[in-house]
């Protein structure tokens, strides 16, 4: 009797990840621990589900989800996943703060150099090419990230040449 106990007590908990995935859904609710709202799931994708807080859209894990009599649930309120999100951006807006400075070499998307910053005005930054202040660009600090290889450009280098010429005045045009 206790081999069939155990054996419904495997196939239910078994059963349980495939009834969340099943309710797993773009426009599914999600609640907390405390049966509180967490969000809305607006995508299922490669093994992850985009859950928008209203604050952020967070992707965590399928497997994080659980079905139950309430619908989807996760082990996390929403003041919990906006408060870690939170902290990751600051993180990140630090570490770019730190290292987006005049006289700092920059990388492009593709980890090819991009130049040096040769001046910050408000959210433009001006990047000397190769490091040829002749050959220089404007990005935004929005352009940028950083990370532990330092800066980098969320562009390539041909991303931006064609960028430029698409911007560039045509034979015969004055550039303004």
């Amino acid at each position: 009797m206790k081999f069939a106990k155990l054996a419904l007590a495997s196939v239910a908990l078994i059963a349980t990840p495939a009834l969340a995935n099943d309710a797993l859904v773009a426009g599914a609710t999600v609640t907390g621990p405390e049966g509180n709202t967490v969000g809305t799931v607006v995508a299922v994708e490669g093994g992850n589900a985009i859950i928008d807080t209203g604050k952020h859209q967070i992707p965590l894990p399928t497997s994080m989800y659980v079905a139950g009599d309430a619908g989807l649930t996760l082990p996390a309120s929403k003041a919990m996943l906006d408060g870690m999100i939170d902290q990751q951006i600051a993180a990140a807006q630090a570490k770019l703060d730190a290292a987006l400075v005049v006289g700092a070499s920059a990388m492009a998307a593709d980890h090819a150099p991009l130049g040096t910053i040769t001046a910050i005005e408000g959210d433009e930054v001006t990047i000397a090419r190769g490091g040829d202040e002749t050959n220089v660009i404007v990005l935004l600090r929005g352009h940028f990230t950083a990370d532990d290889h330092g800066l980098m450009a969320k562009y390539t280098n041909a991303e931006i040449d064609a960028a430029m010429a698409a911007s560039a005045p045509a034979e015969g045009e004055a550039a303004e």
